[in-house]
């Protein structure tokens, strides 16, 4: 069983291209809707309460997690997987986002902390909207950084925007937010001009429209779910010993830590058909 976890219903963008990508595989997803968002939190609350997430989804037979949700994977992950990982369950594995979106901009494995000789990454500037704690982070242009020094990184924080969303805020509203989180990008970018944007948050793939109509036309957009479930899949590939099918069978199954009709209609704009998710402690 492969489980998946978001602060909310963002990781749905990503599960649903998981299991397309995936038909064969189980998963089981957790949304801790009831302390979302996790984008304004401090970061010893989101590590607390993504570790409190972990451990729900391997008292589900999960054996393998993925963090669909870039505030916890960029607050939470490295220190989840250093510290709390090796006493806590060291034969279960927790993976996160941000690692398949710094591999498809550097064009470098993850696990190279150095851009290899002749750095094959031209010089370029990526723009990357994002929750305001991911930004805090410093991760993407750390990481990015390591991998690919000619790679300039400007961040834009977007507050309030994954709440908006969540509460199906209407289409003009929501534009304008990213009209103005777009102009900041730009504003700041070298010269204007921007290579590539990257959309760092599992809950922006539902308004993508909105930020591509906000944005220079023809601008490239990084998308997560199609790069996460390419990644996933290599991963699987590579890891046969997370093979479960013939144990599980395909199914999937939706948590939630705050069940109700409200969750269950964002939810089911996230996944792309009506859903209902069923309530865990």
């Amino acid at each position: 069983m492969i489980g998946v976890f978001d602060s909310g219903s963002g990781g749905l963008t990503v599960l649903r291209e998981l299991v397309a990508r995936l038909p064969d595989r189980p998963f089981t997803y957790l949304g801790d809707h009831a302390n979302a968002p996790y984008g304004e939190r401090s970061s010893e609350d989101v590590y607390r309460l993504t570790v409190a997430s972990v451990e729900r989804l391997f008292a589900e037979d999960c054996r393998l997690v993925l963090l669909a949700c870039n505030t916890a994977s960029a607050v939470a992950l490295r220190r989840l997987q250093q510290h709390w990982l090796p006493g806590a369950a060291p034969d279960r594995r927790v993976l996160g986002v941000l690692v398949p979106m710094v591999e498809a901009i550097t064009r470098v494995p993850w696990q190279v902390h150095a851009p290899p000789s002749g750095n094959p990454t031209p010089p370029a500037t990526v723009g990357g909207f994002a929750t305001r704690r991911t930004v805090d982070t410093g991760a993407y242009p750390y990481e990015i950084g390591r991998r690919a020094p000619s790679v300039q990184v400007v961040q834009q924080a977007c507050p309030a925007l994954v709440g908006e969303i969540e509460a199906g805020a209407d289409d003009a509203a929501i534009q304008t937010l990213i009209d103005g989180y777009a102009a900041r990008l730009l504003a700041r970018a070298p010269d204007g001009r921007l290579d590539s944007v990257v959309l760092g948050c599992t809950h922006y793939p539902l308004v993508a429209d909105a930020f591509a109509r906000a944005l220079p036309v023809g601008l490239p957009i990084l998308q997560q779910p199609r790069i996460v479930a390419d990644s996933l899949a290599a991963y699987l590939a590579r890891h046969p010993e997370f093979d479960d099918r013939a144990r599980s069978g395909a199914a999937v199954r939706l948590l939630t830590t705050r069940p109700g009709a409200s969750v269950d209609s964002v939810a089911s704009r996230f996944f792309g058909r009506t859903v209902s998710l069923t309530a865990v402690a």
